[in-house]
């Protein structure tokens, strides 16, 4: 089942997040990775810059969590993670959908680690495609506030409506 999380799902949210970053560890550059992966602060922080976190739940139990968020005049698809044990069951799939489903503005974007080849493959299953390397700087720079370094080390994938 599908939910808008609330206030009181947020450290479940954290939970998802930290558990299925994991799979970033030894993948992207060293000086990117930290545990945990998302902290108190920086959840906090997207939250209210605007994400808002959808979650796929089981008995209860929060599994998935993708955030979507509404930047100028493009919706971004933030944090999309799914607890280890629980992952290639088709949850990162139907919240996807549903965030399609949510969004009101021409074109999404995703932004991800380059070298997580498993992610870039997951939205290009979802209908994104890869954007030129020469634009998702200047994307990257205008929808997203990341570090330089994690601009040099991402990628950016586009689905227009």
């Amino acid at each position: 089942m599908i939910k808008e999380l609330m206030a009181s799902d947020f450290h479940s949210i954290l939970e998802v997040i930290n558990d299925a970053a994991q799979a970033y560890k030894g993948v992207i550059p060293e000086d990117r990775w930290k545990e945990p992966y998302m902290s108190i602060e920086e959840l906090t922080r997207e939250i209210e810059e605007g994400v808002r976190f959808y979650g796929w739940t089981e008995n209860g139990t929060l599994l998935g969590v993708m955030g979507i968020q509404s930047v100028k005049d493009v919706t971004l698809i933030r944090h999309s993670y799914v607890l280890t044990n629980h992952q290639m069951r088709g949850i990162g799939g139907k919240l996807i959908s549903h965030l399609r489903s949510l969004c009101e503005t021409s074109e999404l974007l995703v932004g991800t680690w380059e070298d997580a080849t498993w992610a870039t493959g997951f939205y290009e299953l979802h209908g994104f495609r890869l954007v030129p390397s020469d634009e998702k700087n200047k994307l990257l720079q205008e929808y997203w506030s990341i570090p330089d370094r994690q601009i040099d080390t991402s990628m950016v994938l586009r689905l227009r409506r």
